[in-house]
């Protein structure tokens, strides 16, 4: 596996993004445990919803990385809308500070037709999506561990 989706709290839209690059799996939103202690950490992005409640689970995961509590290389977070439409000032300034937690940090906008059950899909993806995707393919092939 390339890339572990850890989602931060349930709802986090880490199966969404497992469909969307390859080689990569979700985590069931538990730190991957590597089986072969040799092997390199596993490379992980954090998931989260851009609501006060996935803010704060992407905060204390965020937190638990740094603070050396599991072995992974964390590759960035993922901050997925909620909702259509802008955030409240008070969300924004909170997503800010709790991007700054991890290594890179990626947005995605409200994709309504994904809401409203079209396929998951990297082709038909908003360009928004694409350069994430295409960011994180970069950061998996160049970096060895």
């Amino acid at each position: 596996m390339d890339l572990w989706w850890v989602g931060a709290h349930g709802g986090a839209g880490e199966s969404t993004l497992e469909q969307l690059l390859e080689r990569s799996a979700a985590a069931a939103h538990a730190w991957p445990i590597m089986a072969d202690q040799q092997a390199p950490p596993a490379r992980v992005v954090l998931v989260a919803r851009t609501h006060a409640t996935g803010l704060r689970a992407a905060q204390q995961a965020a937190t638990e990385w740094a603070a050396g509590l599991v072995a992974v290389k964390l590759v960035g977070l993922v901050l997925i809308a909620d909702t259509p439409g802008r955030l409240p000032r008070v969300l924004r300034d909170y997503a800010q500070l709790v991007c700054g937690a991890a290594p890179r940090a990626w947005r995605l906008p409200w994709i309504e037709a994904w809401r409203s059950g079209e396929p998951v899909c990297a082709r038909t993806a908003p360009n928004d999506v694409g350069r994430v995707l295409d960011d994180l393919r970069a950061q998996c092939t160049s970096h060895t561990t």
